[in-house]
């Protein structure tokens, strides 16, 4: 299954976010793996901030549990003062509708 979505990046802090991910944590990188995730990709558009997520998964109700791990915790944890969170941090994120796909 393809999931995106969409978030926003804090004005002043689209390198900042770029320079976190580029360093992404291993534990980080193996929870993504472990729960189901491969080919994740993150856009952003400079001129909304909007960042646009993709990543395919396993199973979408094991994906849904990867939120309450420790690691994905702190994650959230460690981005939220260059985005926009709800209050437990994580960030506000919507869902898209895939209109097209081709392999």
């Amino acid at each position: 299954m393809i999931k995106t979505f969409k978030m926003k990046v804090n004005e002043g802090q689209e390198a900042e976010y770029e320079r976190r991910h580029n360093l992404l944590w291993p534990e980080m990188r193996d929870m993504i793996h472990e729960y189901g995730g491969k080919n994740y990709t993150i856009s952003l558009d400079p001129e909304t901030r909007v960042l646009y997520g993709y990543i395919e998964l396993e199973d979408p109700a094991k994906w849904d549990e990867s939120a309450d791990t420790a690691i994905n915790r702190k994650w959230w944890d460690y981005m939220a003062d260059i985005m926009e969170v709800n209050p437990d941090n994580s960030p506000v994120s919507k869902d898209l509708k895939v209109v097209f796909h081709l392999d």
